[in-house]
């Protein structure tokens, strides 16, 4: 990881706290001056944000878990439909996206190949 200023990494801090995912508000709570672009910010932190987006990502998909199992509890809900999409993009995101699991068998284990070109 590489070394980042006292600004850039209060930038990085607040973003997904204080900041609740907007930038132009953490550069403000970053204590960056106004003249300083939010972009310039944002593209000498592209890798720094997208490592901590997916660790974001990745401690939320706890909570889509618990949406998930609160919907199958009380079906009857309300909204339900939305949550359960919500819920299973960011479980997706997560990387907790269902695995299709495909099988094949065979009674006889014979491979026929095409003929070799010469």
């Amino acid at each position: 990881m590489r070394n980042l200023t006292e600004k850039q990494q209060k930038f990085l801090d607040v973003l997904f706290e204080e900041a609740k995912g907007e930038p132009a508000q953490a550069r403000k709570l970053a204590g960056y001056a106004d003249t300083v672009s939010t972009s310039s910010i944002v593209n000498a932190l592209q890798e720094e944000i997208a490592d901590r987006t997916k660790k974001f990502i990745s401690t939320t998909a706890t909570k889509a878990a618990y949406s998930m199992k609160h919907i199958m509890d009380n079906p009857t809900d309300l909204g339900n439909k939305e949550k359960i999409v919500a819920a299973k993009d960011i479980l997706d995101r997560g990387g907790f996206k269902a695995t299709d699991k495909v099988e094949v068998s065979t009674s006889n284990p014979l491979f026929i190949l095409p003929p070799k070109d010469e």
